[in-house]
């Protein structure tokens, strides 16, 4: 179908399970040439109709991180330092940035690119702080979907002019990300 990655998300798994689930999957994927990326930790917050409490989430351990590593031949791993999928708390969002620096110089040291996902809201300079921390890559799912279902509010003639519209909202939002995340005209 034409794809070069494939995410794997082991993460509601135990971290011996998840391993082997992921180390299957990167194997098939590898043997096609396509990249893997793999979540270790677990976010809070709702994802596709799944709610992780906050009290069920889990920070991404060092030496479970690097035992994931070297168990799949992950291509990028995907870690929970205080993300959340779905919106932050109205104290905003509280992100182990500690955590984050050794994790990137684990990542570093494997040839391993660094993620995070529930990146949706944090604010700009927090973005930039985590790209100076060796983030590679930021899931915003929460924020495209948030523009598409607010553009449908809007009244519109007919149907077509509606998903248009909705459209547009959710590339503009991409295209403000590109922007944020440095990765506008690279492609």
């Amino acid at each position: 179908m034409g794809f070069d990655s494939v995410m794997v998300d082991g993460s509601h798994l135990t971290l011996e399970e998840n391993i082997l689930y992921t180390k299957n999957i990167s194997s098939l994927a590898h043997a096609e040439g396509m990249l893997v990326e793999a979540e270790l930790g677990r976010l809070s917050g709702t994802e596709d109709g799944l709610t992780v409490e906050e009290y069920e989430a889990r920070f991404t351990d060092i030496a479970q991180a690097e035992q994931f590593i070297d168990e799949t031949g992950i291509d990028a791993l995907a870690v929970c330092i205080g993300n959340v999928h779905g919106k932050y708390p109205p104290s905003g969002p509280n992100l182990r940035l500690d955590l984050l620096k050794e994790l990137r110089a684990l990542t570093m040291k494997k040839g391993v690119s660094l993620v995070l996902h529930g990146a949706s809201g944090l604010p700009h300079e927090l973005v930039k702080e985590c790209i100076d921390l060796g983030v590679r890559k930021f899931n915003v799912n929460t924020e495209v979907r948030n523009s598409y279902l607010q553009s449908l509010k809007k009244p519109e003639k007919d149907l077509v002019q509606v998903m248009a519209s909705a459209k547009e909202a959710m590339k503009a939002v991409v295209a403000e990300k590109m922007r944020l995340f440095g990765s506008a005209g690279k492609a």
